[in-house]
């Protein structure tokens, strides 16, 4: 069987089922308004003990474990998922539970019909968190042990980040999931504890039985049923090597990434929260290349303010400790449906009205969101870069508006960084064929492959029926790429890859023998990607 894998390693054991957690709503109808306050009640105390749950896990949690269950103690404080739940509670008469549970799955469906690979996987932070808090309203029973022994290789449709962190390192030799995509925070959790890992095998992996020969290959995404002896032992071979190599790897982490020729390449990563970015200076990152911005404006009933704003690019610029950090302002979208937006639903919406055309439309939010960078830009080494530019018209437009913001700020006294740079992703192939004239108006380039991609070759990367013609070493998406490169070289900008090919093995020597020096990808892969330049 095939998949995705996402955590590097060779696991040899048995199978063991760890089977869905499964729940229905109750139906019951409260009776009275003190009953509905009792039920109010009853999931306030919920939280609470989740929470001290939570930070008790945390204490004995690596620091990049503790900051993925951060996540989780943000999510059961906030402010708009406490409201909808209230609302099923005293509208709708609803017990906490049902409310927990509604409310987990309208949230969770939120976020997988989402297009960035990276706030899809938050649906998986949103099921745990609620059935966390469903399973204590409920009284609902634990899932399945694990066996005595160990050499286990749990499957299961899906796992939660806890579900991850529970597997006992001793007795579990990796994990392999029928859904589930690379930055899931099961798959993060899998990298940093270095358990190899394969998601997105599918329905076939529903043959398999509990105590199934298995060997598993978290870099192929290759996973084999009882197999030959001769195979287990070629399989045990290439295991022992992938050890020496992650011990080879991890004597990196503070070394440059110079070629043999002495061409210095930077090393950066694709981040979304504070708490991202530590464990993107512990994988070894300079920097951040490209910080999402959306997860600000998800799960609530309203946009957010400049002050909250301003508090999380501070945030984010303080814990970076003076290494520069690439924000990316708001891409949204009807594939990223903010209903408080009242965003109209489109046939085609990564061809539709998002990103720097909801902000260019809706100046009253994209200013508001210049306005918390800039005043957050003196705490740090900032760079300010817009999404989905396909004219020279947008980018002029965008640079009027911070020019707007700039001018404010100063009236009202507010220090900001004055030479704060602001750049475009190039991920349009008409941005990436005027190349040259953007770079005239542009501080610097960032490539997004993903959309440049998709978006070349006429292919909808999340449509399983042609996934196989998604390819970023077409021809033609490689001679934009290189014509990207060139012409950010003559205008003499930086440019960088924050897209998935940044990160991609395959693609190393080719992107530095173009001439690209700024690499930014999931922090994970920064030790490999250096290894390999180092070589070069």
């Amino acid at each position: 069987m095939n998949g995705i894998g996402v955590s590097s390693g060779i696991a040899i054991g048995r199978a063991f089922w760890l089977r869905p957690r499964t729940a229905r709503v109750s139906g019951i109808v409260l009776a009275d308004a003190a009953t509905v306050e009792a039920e109010r009640g009853k999931y306030r105390a919920a939280v609470s003990s989740s929470i001290a749950e939570l930070e008790g896990m945390m204490t004995k949690a690596s620091s990049d474990e503790a900051a993925i269950l951060e996540v989780q103690v943000e999510l059961l404080q906030d402010p708009a998922w406490e409201e909808e739940v209230f609302r099923r509670i005293g509208e709708e008469l609803m017990p906490a539970r049902d409310a927990v549970l509604l409310t987990m799955e309208q949230f969770a469906g939120m976020f997988e019909n989402m297009d960035d690979d990276y706030l899809r996987a938050r649906a998986a932070d949103v099921k745990d968190m609620g059935w966390r808090l469903f399973q204590r309203l409920a009284g609902f029973p634990a899932g399945r042990q694990l066996p005595d022994g160990e050499g286990w290789i749990v499957l299961a449709e899906d796992l939660s980040p806890s579900d991850t962190m529970g597997l006992d390192g001793s007795r579990v030799a990796g994990f392999v999931t029928q859904a589930g995509g690379k930055t899931s925070h099961a798959a993060i959790v899998a990298r940093i504890r270095s358990l190899p890992a394969v998601v997105g095998v599918g329905k076939a992996l529903a043959s398999i039985v509990d105590g199934d020969d298995l060997v598993m290959d978290g870099e192929t995404g290759s996973v084999l049923v009882n197999p030959s002896a001769s195979l287990v032992a070629q399989y045990r071979r290439k295991q022992e090597k992938h050890w020496q190599r992650q011990e080879q790897l991890r004597l990196l982490k503070d070394r440059e990434a110079v070629t043999r020729e002495g061409v210095r390449v930077h090393l950066q990563a694709n981040i979304a929260t504070a708490e991202d970015m530590e464990q993107a200076i512990d994988f070894g990152a300079e920097g951040v290349g490209l910080l999402r911005t959306e997860l600000l404006f998800l799960d609530r009933d309203g946009l957010p303010t400049e002050e909250e704003q301003f508090l999380f690019y501070k945030n984010v610029l303080l814990r970076s400790a003076g290494r520069a950090v690439t924000i990316r302002t708001l891409d949204i979208g009807g594939d990223k449906p903010l209903p408080y937006l009242g965003l109209p639903r489109e046939e085609n919406p990564f061809l539709g009205y998002r990103a720097i055309r909801i902000c260019l439309d809706r100046t009253d939010l994209f200013l508001t969101q210049i306005r918390a960078i800039l005043r957050a830009s003196v705490f740090g080494s900032a760079r300010m870069m817009f999404p989905m530019i396909g004219s020279v018209e947008e980018l002029r437009a965008a640079k009027a508006i911070v020019a707007e913001a700039r001018l404010s700020l100063a009236a009202e006294g507010v220090a900001f960084a004055a030479d704060l740079p602001v750049g475009v992703m190039i991920e349009i192939p008409s941005a990436a064929l005027t190349a040259d004239v953007l770079a005239q108006e542009a501080d610097f380039f960032s490539i997004g492959t993903n959309d440049l991609c998709q978006y070349t070759l006429a292919v909808d990367r999340m449509n399983e029926k042609i996934a196989s013609l998604y390819d970023p070493f077409h021809p033609a998406v490689l001679r934009l790429i290189r014509m990207v490169i060139e012409e950010g070289a003559r205008a003499g900008i930086p440019v960088g890859m924050c897209g998935e090919m940044a990160g991609d093995l395959r693609a190393t020597e080719l992107l530095v023998g173009m001439g690209l020096r700024e690499f930014s990808m999931v922090a994970s892969s920064i030790p490999a990607v250096k290894e390999i330049i180092i070589r070069l």
